[in-house]
């Protein structure tokens, strides 16, 4: 067992040396979530901007389910994931238990409501700014959606970084699903965990700051785009003044 200086020492050498082992773990952690989130964007953005236009029965307790899986523990989805995945269950056939594709849909299940509920409620937000005007020139709720959707793309930038943050930092579903077999399924969160108990900490540390860097990473362009968002909203707002438009005036 090594003290801490020397395991950070020698983390910082891994890091630095781009450790084959590490590399392997790390492009594999962010494959696996950059492609879940890919999914879980695809259709969570649709599915959020229908949520926020329309109205229907039941959709007071379609939110309230949605809230509720906002909460639902990672290690939950991994069972459920799980069960679905093995042999008995519905999906077996596919043979998709302790593979990339397993960990891949765990963590799209995990971060989708994450989506959702954010699409949800900036679209729902800029509905109540602008669906009048829209509902005025005829657009039905699935063009509402679309346009409302594209109108605020920049905000939603920050559901789909959320997302990814969701899914590169959570352990539970990928070791279920994963198995965390060397070589094949073992991502960060799963390789610091066993490293840790093995008790080889320089790797487990320099998994663990690679994945500090990517997080803070993911917090400076969630800084910058609201950054840009306000420096956006703010050219908007003066541009449609009156002062403004005294100031163009006739020429």
């Amino acid at each position: 067992m090594t003290s801490l200086h020397e395991s950070l020492l020698l983390a910082v050498g891994l890091i630095a040396g781009l450790d084959a082992q590490l590399a392997a773990i790390v492009l594999r952690s962010l494959a696996v979530s950059g492609l879940a989130c890919l999914l879980a964007c695809a259709l969570g953005l649709l599915l959020g901007a229908w949520l926020a236009v329309s109205r229907f029965a039941g959709r007071a307790a379609l939110l309230a389910l949605l809230n509720t899986l906002l909460a639902l523990p990672s290690v939950v989805v991994g069972l459920i994931v799980y069960l679905m995945l093995s042999r008995s269950g519905p999906l077996g056939f596919l043979g998709w238990l302790f593979s990339f594709k397993a960990m891949v849909l765990a963590q799209t299940l995990l971060v989708l409501p994450v989506v959702v509920a954010l699409t949800r409620q900036l679209v729902e937000d800029a509905d109540a700014d602008h669906g009048e005007a829209l509902r005025s020139m005829g657009a039905g709720p699935f063009w509402r959606g679309l346009i409302l959707l594209w109108d605020e793309r920049h905000a939603l930038a920050t559901a789909v970084l959320t997302s990814f943050g969701r899914a590169i930092s959570e352990v539970g579903a990928v070791m279920v699903v994963g198995g965390n077999i060397e070589g094949f399924t073992r991502v960060m969160t799963t390789a610091i965990a066993l490293e840790t108990s093995k008790g080889d900490l320089p790797l487990a540390l320099a998994l663990g700051l690679v994945l500090l860097m990517v997080v803070l990473v993911l917090n400076v362009l969630l800084a910058v785009l609201a950054r840009w968002r306000r420096r956006l909203d703010g050219r908007a707002s003066s541009s449609a003044s009156p002062h403004a438009w005294a100031q163009a005036g006739p020429r």
